[in-house]
C-alpha cells in the first residue's frame, strides 16, 4: 500500500487581505492529479484543513469538491482526516457519518473511547492492510485536569505527560488490533503538535498550542510500534529528532513571506515486502512571493528586473535606507503600474527606528497614541511648521475614516465572527 501526507492547507487564509482562492483551486487539482499518476491507496491529512473554525462558502466548497473527486474518479481507497488547532472540531465532526459513505474517516475531536481514534483499513475480502492511530489536535482541557496552585512548569509537565499518555493508549488500541488479526501490518499515527527542536519561520503563523505554556514534545513521546508518524502543525518540512520515518510534510502554501523561499511537498508512503520508503514530492508554486529587502535603489532595481521578466510576484518590501522616504509607497507603486506584480505590503524600518529614538527610557509605543506618533514622525523629518496643519488636518480625517468603517465585533452577526 502506499500512503500521501499532506496537512496545513489552511483553505481560506488570505496573505494581507488579498484573498488566496485560485492558489488553493490549483493545488486541490494538482493534489487529484497526483493521486492519480501515483495510484495513491490512501489519503491522510493531519490538520488545519480550514484558516478559521468558521470557513466560508468558497472553502467550504473547495474541501467537500476535493474530497468528492478523489473519492469517485481516482484509485485512492481510503482518505483519513484529522483537526488541527485552526480547525473546529465539531465543524469537522459534524459530516462525518455521511463522508463514511465516501469512505472518508473524519476524526475531528477525541473520542471518549480511544479505540474511536483507531481506523482499521481492509480490503474487499475485509483483511486488515492497515492500522491508523488517527489522533486529532489535543486541545488543553482533553488531556489535561486542571488543579489549584499549579506553576507554569506544573502545566508544561502535566501537558506533555497528557499528550504522550493520550499516544500510548490510541496505539496500544492499534496494536491489540493487530495482535487480534494476527498480522503485522504498518501501523500509521497522525497528529498536530509542536514537536522540540521544531524548526519555524518568520511570519509563517504557527501559533503555540497552549495558551501560557511553550510545552512541546519530544520523540520519546512516540511509542516504538508507529511505523510512520504523519504530523501537522509546523509548515517547514522536517523529521523530528533526525528520524527518517517521523515526518511533518509541511504546508503546500507559503503561509507568509518567510516561507516565499521554501520548496514546499508532500510526502509519498510505501509499505512492500516488509519494508517502507519515503518519497518527498514537490508542490508546484502556484503564486510567486517575493520579500524585497534594501535602501531605494536596491529595491527599485529588482522591482524592474522583475518587471522585465513579466512576473506576476507578490511583493513585500522592507525599506531599510537610512533616509526618512516618506513618499516611499508612491514611489513603489509607480513602479509596478502597468505590470502583474501586486506590492502586499510595505515595512519602513527607518520609520520605525525613528519613532523608537523618539520615545523617552519610560515610554513605549503602546503608550502613545496615534496623533502622538504621527506628530514625532513630523518632527523626525523636520517638516516645517507652514506645512503641518494641513498634514495634521489631512491625517486626522484618515484616522477618522478608518474608525468610522471599523465595525466592532459585537456588532457583527454571530456566524461572522472571527476568532480573536
Amino acid at each position: 500500500m502506499n500512503f500521501l501526507h499532506t496537512s496545513d492547507w489552511h483553505l481560506g487564509h488570505t496573505l494581507y487581505g488579498r484573498n488566496r482562492y485560485s492558489e488553493f483551486s490549483a493545488f486541490l487539482d494538482w493534489l487529484v492529479e497526483l493521486i492519480e499518476q501515483e495510484r495513491v491507496d490512501v489519503l491522510l491529512v493531519a490538520g488545519d484543513l480550514f484558516d478559521t473554525s468558521m470557513p466560508g462558502n468558497r472553502a467550504q466548497e473547495l474541501y467537500y469538491g476535493f474530497l468528492h473527486r478523489v473519492a469517485c474518479y481516482t484509485p485512492c481507497r481510503s482518505m483519513v482526516i484529522t483537526s488541527g488547532n485552526h480547525d473546529s472540531a465539531s465543524f469537522l465532526d459534524a459530516p462525518k457519518a455521511l463522508l463514511r459513505a465516501l469512505d472518508v474517516h473524519v476524526v475531528g475531536s477525541v473520542s471518549d473511547n480511544v479505540s474511536g481514534e483507531v481506523v482499521a483499513l481492509r480490503d474487499r475480502q475485509g483483511k486488515l492492510e492497515a492500522v491508523i492511530c488517527a489522533v486529532p489536535h489535543l486541545r488543553d482541557r482533553d488531556i489535561r485536569s486542571v488543579e489549584a496552585g499549579e506553576s507554569v512548569d506544573d502545566k508544561s509537565r502535566k501537558l506533555v505527560e497528557g499528550v504522550e499518555l493520550h499516544y500510548q493508549k490510541v496505539c496500544q488500541a492499534g496494536e491489540l488490533l493487530r495482535q487480534q488479526e494476527g498480522t503485522s501490518v504498518p501501523m500509521i499515527a497522525m497528529g498536530h503538535l509542536f514537536t522540540a527542536g521544531g524548526i519555524t519561520t518568520d511570519g509563517d503563523g504557527v501559533r503555540e498550542l497552549y495558551i501560557g505554556s511553550l510545552a512541546r514534545v519530544s520523540r520519546s513521546i512516540f511509542p516504538t510500534g508507529i511505523d510512520y508518524l504523519a504530523l501537522g502543525h509546523l509548515h517547514v518540512p522536517q523529521r523530528v529528532g533526525g528520524e527518517e520515518h517521523l515526518r511533518y510534510c509541511g504546508s503546500p502554501l507559503p503561509m507568509g513571506f518567510g516561507e516565499a523561499g521554501q520548496q514546499k511537498q508532500v510526502l509519498l508512503v510505501e509499505f512492500a515486502d516488509g519494508e517502507r520508503k519515503i518519497r518527498e514530492i514537490a508542490v508546484p508554486r502556484f503564486q510567486p512571493l517575493e520579500r524585497i529587502s534594501g535602501d531605494i535603489e536596491t529595491i527599485t532595481s529588482r522591482m524592474l528586473q522583475l518587471k522585465a521578466e513579466g512576473s506576476c510576484a507578490w511583493l513585500e518590501i522592507e525599506y531599510t535606507g537610512t533616509e526618512l522616504a516618506g513618499n516611499l509607497g508612491a514611489l513603489l507603486e509607480e513602479v509596478v503600474e502597468g505590470t502583474r506584480l501586486e506590492i502586499r505590503r510595505i515595512k519602513n524600518r527607518r520609520t520605525v527606528a525613528i519613532l523608537k529614538q523618539q520615545l523617552s527610557e519610560h515610554e513605549s509605543l503602546d503608550e502613545l497614541g496615534e496623533l502622538d506618533v504621527f506628530e514625532r514622525c513630523l518632527n523626525a523629518g523636520k517638516v516645517p511648521d507652514t506645512q503641518r496643519s494641513a498634514l495634521v488636518q489631512a491625517y486626522q480625517e484618515i484616522v477618522l475614516s478608518l474608525h468610522e468603517h471599523d465595525e466592532p465585533l459585537s456588532a457583527l452577526p454571530p456566524l461572522q465572527r472571527q476568532p480573536l
